[in-house]
């Protein structure tokens, strides 16, 4: 349940910081919004380590060097959210979104990439996909 809860907060999270820094994107521009987005990030981030720490430092160096695009990603996703978001508008373009990561997991999942367990995947899951997919089209009509 804690993980289900988890999730909504992260999904309405990445809605809000979308809309956002589509707003401040129009003001400063997008790559500024994603530099603001990440520094703030960032600095929450390192606050909350501080008064946190959970992990320890020393285990940064068992990390395999491809995880740590994972804050370029961000730049990326940023970048191209609130680009769709001015192009397409927010609620099309968090449909596309979750479709683009419903798809991605899927293969990451059949192939265990990133070393997770490969996972199989039955027609109730391709069916729960297809259907996301008929009702973003059907939202964009």
């Amino acid at each position: 349940m804690k993980g289900i809860l988890f999730a909504f907060l992260g999904g309405a999270c990445i809605t809000l910081q979308g809309v956002a820094n589509a707003r401040i994107s129009h003001d400063i521009g997008t790559w500024q919004a994603a530099t603001i987005t990440q520094l703030t990030g960032f600095l929450i981030a390192l606050v909350i380590l501080l008064f946190v720490r959970d992990g320890s430092l020393r285990s940064f160096k068992g990390i395999k060097p491809l995880y740590l695009i994972g804050g370029a990603l961000g730049a990326v996703i940023i970048f191209s959210e609130v680009t769709a978001i001015q192009k397409i508008g927010v609620t099309f373009t968090i449909a596309a979104l979750l479709i683009a990561q419903l798809s991605l997991t899927f293969l990451v999942d059949i192939n265990g990439w990133f070393g997770v367990a490969k996972q199989k995947m039955k027609l109730p899951q391709f069916i729960g996909i297809g259907l996301m997919i008929a009702g973003v089209v059907i939202l964009k009509l």
